[in-house]
């Protein structure tokens, strides 16, 4: 063989490699779009949960901690600095 058929013996074989791996893919992308369309047929419709348009809070609201926690927070900050020297 010369060169030259060599050379377009590759390029055919590579022509080919490329156009199989392109065909292969394309099919592959078509089978996963139909898996898709028929599990979604078989599959239960999803639920749908309403967002509430307000939020109802059990427990006031407020902008001062109560007593305890205020002693509890002085406490760990007296240790922590008593701790640090």
């Amino acid at each position: 063989m010369t060169p030259g058929e060599l050379l377009l013996e590759g390029f055919e074989l590579m022509l080919f490699g490329i156009g199989f791996v392109f065909l292969f893919l394309v099919l592959l992308v078509g089978v996963i779009r139909v898996m898709s369309r028929v599990i979604e047929s078989f599959a239960p419709p999803a639920p749908h949960v309403a967002s509430p348009s307000f939020v109802v809070s059990a427990k006031p609201v407020c902008d001062e901690p109560d007593a305890n926690t205020l002693t509890a927070i002085q406490l760990a900050i007296h240790q922590h600095r008593a701790r640090r020297g």
